[in-house]
């Protein structure tokens, strides 16, 4: 398993020490420093080179939303993830904008946030439920946009399978994948689109033209 290399970030001293103890003991991740405030963020990424930064939103001096920004046009092969408190459609727009590769709350449990980690590294956008329905909420008020651009080619591909009755097992036989990585792909196009189950997702994809 390669090891992904973290930057904890966080204006508060326990929570960047606690995420940053959780996330040491998990396998395949390597916390290689902590950061106070975005300026400190910076700073560090360029010099310690991590695959990934989990970075707070609001912190005094740069805040994550700037420190994202500097970092995706200084540190492009470094992947941030925003990891807050704050359920807030401006944040999360700024920070997809900014070049976030995910918007996460604190609330997750140590073992979800682990996965999140490997799952940045890997290229995956996460965006939390609430997060995802800001941002389509968003893209719905842009002519032409549609929340559905929020998925790869991949995840439309599955949601529009999801949509036609299609069970994990016979999606997986379609598209020669294993069970495991449908189930996956559905539990991000739900987190993603902010939707509760198949019969929701069957529903939007039929609303927004996937089928």
């Amino acid at each position: 398993m390669a090891v992904v290399r973290v930057l904890v970030v966080d204006d508060q001293r326990l929570v960047r020490e606690g995420i940053a103890s959780l996330l040491g003991i998990r396998p395949g991740i390597e916390v290689v420093g902590t950061a106070a405030d975005g300026r400190e963020a910076v700073e560090k990424a360029l010099a310690l080179a991590p695959d990934v930064v989990l970075m707070d939103v609001r912190m005094p001096g740069m805040d994550g939303v700037d420190a994202v920004a500097v970092l995706n046009r200084r540190a492009p092969g470094c992947r941030a993830v925003m990891l807050t408190t704050f359920d807030d459609e401006e944040y999360v727009v700024q920070a997809l904008r900014a070049g976030a590769a995910g918007y996460l709350l604190k609330d997750l449990p140590a073992a979800e946030l682990a996965e999140a980690v490997r799952l940045a590294h890997a290229g995956v956008t996460q965006l939390d439920a609430a997060a995802a329905r800001h941002v389509a909420a968003a893209l719905s008020t842009r002519p032409g946009s549609t929340p559905v651009a929020m998925l790869t080619d991949r995840e439309t591909e599955v949601l529009r399978l999801v949509a036609a009755g299609a069970t994990n097992r016979e999606i997986a036989a379609r598209l020669y994948l294993s069970e495991g990585t449908v189930k996956n792909h559905v539990s991000r196009i739900l987190g993603r689109l902010g939707l509760r189950d198949r019969t929701q997702a069957a529903i939007y994809a039929r609303d927004h033209g996937v089928l």
